[in-house]
């Protein structure tokens, strides 16, 4: 398929999204040191590039997402108000899963966000029922399904592998791969490292992408949505990309060096990128990189001044809507 064409104005909107998922995992990450936010926290510093470039291919009114335990950037780009996700970090009953569900746990039916899992390849399998579910109901949506490269070799992947296929369901796997899943690199722990490849057993294509460049992001995931709207069935986006946190707010991250972090700060960085795009396209100004800062800087800051002074849960609620 051909590249897209995009235009300045699209750039920066594709610039907005993205510093807008940076800011508010800084923030997430400044009220986890305040205590502010408890249990655990995995942000998504790095990857941007991933959640705001499949936003531009999904049809938000249809289509559904579900993805694991780093998944506050996939709700800011539900367009799900990020007081209302904030809230649910702080563990607040204005939160999306009433201060109940935490980092870990979010969901918004009406969004059709069907998580935030705390098992890392569950998604495959329930994201694979949702798409059952799209088939069934013949509503033209499609399920993306995110996990990352530590799910990549479980077991229950490849049976719902299987099933996508069979029933040539309307699914996106999207593996974002960071490379050390919770701590341990892809290259001690994976036999065959092409992981886009791991549909080739159940006839299920795959494709490699920068997923540090958000327009070889949308470009790809552009292809995958058609390939699925088109009744083809399932199909694999390997996307390649870099955390720059540790797993969690409690990790340090030791297995890797700081020097490896900063030189794919300095190399690889999505934001950066993006901003040398528009730069060479027309000039990028001063004044527009602040106006976009000020706005977004603006979205955090309420957000987090409605997580901070939300009230918490009473107690009665604790026991509502909860799976033992």
């Amino acid at each position: 398929m051909k590249a897209h064409s995009y235009s300045v104005k699209d750039f920066f909107r594709f610039y907005e999204n993205m510093l807008l998922i940076r800011r508010f995992e800084e923030k997430c990450a400044q009220l986890y040191r305040k205590g502010v936010i408890g249990g655990f926290c995995h942000l998504y510093i790095g990857q941007e590039a991933v959640a705001a470039g499949m936003k531009e291919v999904m049809s938000l009114d249809k289509d559904s997402i579900i993805t694991t335990y780093r998944d506050h950037a996939h709700m800011l780009m539900c367009e799900i108000d990020p007081k209302v996700i904030m809230a649910e970090l702080a563990g607040k009953v204005t939160g999306c899963s009433k201060g109940k569900g935490g980092s870990m746990h979010m969901f918004s039916r009406q969004r059709r966000f069907y998580g935030g899992h705390g098992i890392v390849g569950s998604p495959t399998s329930i994201g694979t029922g949702i798409a059952f579910s799209h088939q069934y109901k013949n509503d033209g949506g499609v399920c993306f399904c995110y996990f990352g490269d530590g799910a990549v070799n479980q077991g229950q992947m490849y049976e719902a592998f299987n099933m996508a296929s069979m029933w040539k369901l309307p699914i996106v796997y999207v593996i974002e791969n960071n490379l050390y899943a919770m701590g341990t690199s892809v290259k001690r722990s994976h036999a065959n490292q092409a992981l886009y490849r791991r549909g080739e057993p159940f006839n299920i294509p795959g494709k490699a992408v920068d997923g540090m460049k958000v327009q070889e992001v949308i470009d790809a995931g552009r292809e995958a949505a058609l390939h699925a709207k088109n009744g083809k069935g399932p199909i694999i986006l390997e996307m390649q990309t870099y955390r720059y946190m540790g797993h969690s707010m409690s990790d340090p991250a030791t297995y890797r060096t700081k020097e490896e972090v900063e030189h794919i700060k300095a190399t690889r960085d999505p934001i950066e990128h993006i901003k040398d795009v528009i730069a060479k396209k027309q000039g990028l100004k001063e004044s527009e990189v602040k106006d976009i800062e000020a706005k977004v800087n603006e979205i955090v800051e309420k957000a987090a001044d409605f997580a901070v002074n939300s009230p918490i849960p009473q107690e009665a609620e604790l026991y509502k809507d909860v799976l033992i």
